[in-house]
């Protein structure tokens, strides 16, 4: 694949979202360009997920995420290559910008949770990364 460096350089973002609301109930906008980084291209969101199950187990080449969990709660452990973090999404108000080249797992649902995604591109599995040792490869090579 025909990366540069630059593009490929990862990283991960807590924001708090600011809330508006009165007496009648709360909302929290999202807008391209002001707290999503970024043109969406995508969105998509997971729900009704079984318990004990996890998802993700993945990277991206270019690909980037901006996820809130509007409701419920969920674990997201990032790596990028060197540092594993976990983040609780618990809150509408919390929110996590995933960039490029970073390995991506989502642990520990509650039931009711909705964890909605915004993506910087289409669907492209040209750039995923779904083994793990191939991934510790690609940063290695674009470090």
């Amino acid at each position: 694949m025909g990366c540069s460096v630059e593009s490929l350089k990862g990283s991960t973002e807590p924001h708090k979202l600011a809330v508006l609301g009165d007496e009648r109930g709360s909302l929290i906008a999202l807008e391209q360009g002001q707290n999503i980084p970024f043109e969406i291209r995508r969105a998509y969101y997971i729900f009704n997920t079984k318990k004990d199950v996890s998802r993700g187990f993945h990277a991206h080449y270019r690909l980037q995420q901006y996820i809130v969990c509007v409701s419920g709660r969920c674990r997201i452990l990032t790596d990028d290559g060197v540092t594993v973090q976990n983040t609780w999404l618990d809150t509408p108000q919390k929110a996590l910008h995933v960039k490029n080249l970073i390995w991506r797992e989502m642990h520990d649902f509650s039931e009711d949770c909705v964890l909605l995604v915004f993506a910087s591109d289409h669907y492209k599995e040209s750039d995923y990364i779904r083994n793990y040792n191939d991934f510790k490869l690609a940063v290695k090579r674009y470090a």
